[in-house]
């Protein structure tokens, strides 16, 4: 079952409360512009970067496209492994134009990339998000042959609320040979009548429905989860507490905290291999990564 209420701080705080820990700029001052203006910027960097760039519709509406960034030609027989990453925003902001910052660093690794875009709130409820990337996600499993990519090394990642995204999609059986994490939203319950869901029109029962802390995590697949060092301590304690659920059922889970970042930059750690976080994302390609604490 899920990881269940013992021990949840998050119970014993007011509503005013709430919205803050569940702030993350209020770490930072309370403005976050300029982390978008660089995610923006450098997406822009990475699209003139890469020469094989393909944009694909896995639905029928405009917001439902994927950027594929591929590397050179591989060897017959030898497609390259797929990173996936699902951008945040609180299922409201940025979009796949903004998540392709880190591309030509998986690209330079022989690894493909694909920035999932997906239709945002209040256009959207959040369980359409969901439904929209697993069909995005499950439409580059099925097209694996088409694209040019192995079905069987398809990492998801995702930050924030993309993390949260992330992790619905690993739920769903055979889309995800592992997942990344990275400052995630797992428990929606804490969101529940707080101004940050306004635009979701979250109720109780679609927070129990669609937070992956309260689904079963049975048959998981290996994972990283990771947060920042200056963060608030709900959202660290919200990726802690998944990351050990995974652990008890039985999920190759490492988990770690990022020294000196922030929930908006410990992302860009995504386009560094040499990062702790790249690190951990090549042991997932590659199949050797440990559990750890």
């Amino acid at each position: 079952m899920d990881q269940g209420d013992e021990g949840a701080r998050w119970k014993t705080l007011t509503p005013a409360e709430r919205e803050v820990a569940y702030s993350p700029s209020s770490c930072i001052g309370g403005d976050y512009s300029s982390y978008l203006a660089e995610y923006r910027d450098r997406s822009a960097m990475a699209r003139a970067m890469v020469d094989r760039s393909q944009e694909h519709a896995y639905g029928p509406s405009p917001s439902q496209r994927l950027d594929l960034f591929m590397p050179a030609e591989a060897e017959p027989g030898d497609p390259p492994p797929l990173l996936v990453f699902i951008h945040g925003g609180y299922w409201q902001e940025l979009s796949r134009t903004d998540s392709s910052f880190a591309a030509p660093a998986w690209v330079d690794q022989g690894v493909a990339f694909a920035a999932i875009g997906y239709t945002l709130a209040p256009k959207a409820t959040l369980s359409e998000i969901v439904a929209e990337c697993r069909q995005a996600v499950g439409w580059l499993h099925d097209h694996a042959d088409k694209v040019g990519i192995d079905p069987e090394r398809m990492v998801v990642a995702g930050n924030s609320a993309g993390a949260h995204l992330a992790a619905m999609v690993a739920l769903t059986d055979d889309l995800a040979s592992a997942a990344v994490l990275i400052s995630g939203v797992f428990d929606l319950r804490p969101l529940v009548g707080t101004s940050i869901v306004e635009a979701l029109d979250l109720t109780t029962a679609d927070a129990h429905a669609l937070s992956p802390a309260l689904a079963s995590v049975d048959g998981f697949p290996p994972s990283l989860v990771c947060w920042g060092e200056i963060e608030t301590e709900e959202f660290k304690e919200q990726s802690r507490r998944f990351a050990a659920n995974l652990r008890s059922k039985g999920t190759t889970c490492t988990s770690f905290e990022v020294g000196a970042r922030n929930h908006f930059d410990v992302i860009l750690d995504l386009a560094d291999p040499d990062s702790a976080i790249g690190r951990g994302i090549a042991s997932l390609l590659d199949g050797s990564m440990s559990g750890s604490s």
